[in-house]
């Protein structure tokens, strides 16, 4: 299952957004930037992934119990869950 972030902007927002990034950098520079913002994300996530891999292993190698964090996340996602029914059922109401 995928996140989805929200941000709390609107679409005319993004509109207005977009056009100021097309009017600095020109309409023939936008793939580049997203191509250079794209490979920053991939960059940042995997640098996280490695991270958390290695605080894994040396609490693992250090007897440290990581079932903790495993079940907080667990529950976080039964709440979720559990929300995301709720709201879908309002939604459906109105």
């Amino acid at each position: 299952m995928q996140q989805v972030i929200y941000l709390f902007i609107g679409t005319t927002e993004i509109m207005f957004i977009l056009f100021i990034v097309v009017m600095v950098f020109g309409a023939d520079k936008i793939p580049e930037i997203a191509r250079g913002l794209g490979k920053g994300m991939r960059m940042m996530k995997d640098a996280s992934n490695d991270i958390k891999s290695e605080i894994t292993k040396s609490a693992e190698k250090n007897g440290i119990d990581t079932s903790v964090s495993k079940d907080v996340q667990d529950e976080l996602k039964k709440v979720k869950d559990e929300l995301e029914d709720f709201t879908g059922s309002v939604r459906r109401k109105l």
